[in-house]
């Protein structure tokens, strides 16, 4: 969870258009900065589920993609979205933010492969404009779920686009790590506040409006919202840190990846 320099940390409710606007003006803001920081780690046609740097050619969690439809949202600046289609994949990459997506079509202009640019759209994960069945793999890595205030209406709207026996998979932040400072040393593993307080982290201006907003959900409670909008949860997936990871991201670090999960990464299925 990034804290601006000026920023007034609580946790307090934030509804659904709250946090929406709060994190489409943030990412809009942040968007240069976040690829000038992260762009190297993240490639730019590479696809990366999380800090501790494991990709989906090593984890396979998307199946067979060649000659698939698939839909990335929350996709940022659509890295993933690349690797995708360069694996034979008929792909749309999605996001709220205007800037993301801007930094999108530059990386769409100066990187090759793919020579046809992946196409960008902006819209909101929990409206997606796109019609039932309409794709064969839906997926986002760290993107939209944890700054999503409705998120078993997100569940709902990715199994409503899927085609039956589609695939979702999506990471986030690990539940259990919500229990834990952000914090990257020691001082991060230990434990500060109740792992069943789900009330939002909320950075506001000097006047309270909210200008960053995450939301945590229980295993337990991601796993009732995606039975709920007729998804079978098939895999789990806790990545270890690996040793060539050195690097530090935010609250994650090879301290603490080496004693617990940062990262969860649920496979679905639509029934």
């Amino acid at each position: 969870m990034p804290v601006s320099e000026f920023a007034q940390v609580s946790r307090r409710v934030a509804g659904p258009d709250e946090t929406a606007a709060a994190n489409r003006s943030w990412w809009d803001a942040e968007a240069g900065e976040y690829y000038a920081e992260h762009g190297a780690f993240l490639g730019d046609s590479e696809f990366v589920w999380g800090p501790e740097g494991w990709r989906e050619s090593e984890l396979g969690l998307l199946g067979p993609l060649e000659g698939r439809r698939v839909l990335e949202i929350g996709a940022g600046a659509g890295q993933c979205s690349r690797w995708v289609a360069g694996r034979g994949a008929s792909v749309v990459a999605t996001d709220l933010s205007a800037g993301m997506l801007r930094q999108g079509v530059a990386l769409n202009r100066r990187v090759a492969p793919p020579a046809r640019p992946v196409p960008l759209l902006q819209c909101d994960a929990v409206a997606l404009p796109f019609g039932e069945g309409s794709f064969d793999v839906v997926f986002t890595a760290y993107g939209a779920v944890p700054f999503v205030a409705d998120t078993a209406a997100l569940m709902r709207e990715a199994a409503r686009v899927l085609r039956p026996g589609g695939r979702f998979v999506f990471s986030t932040t690990h539940p259990f790590r919500w229990a834990f400072p952000d914090d990257p040393g020691e001082h991060g593993l230990t434990l500060t506040q109740s792992y069943f307080d789900r009330t939002p982290y909320v950075e506001a201006d000097s006047d309270g409006e909210a200008t960053y907003v995450e939301h945590h959900r229980t295993v337990g409670d991601r796993v009732r919202e995606l039975v709920a909008a007729g998804l079978a949860l098939v895999d789990l997936v806790e990545p270890e840190w690996p040793e060539r990871n050195t690097q530090t991201w935010g609250g994650w670090s090879p301290t603490r990846g080496r004693l617990f999960p940062g990262t969860a990464i649920f496979v679905c299925v639509r029934g």
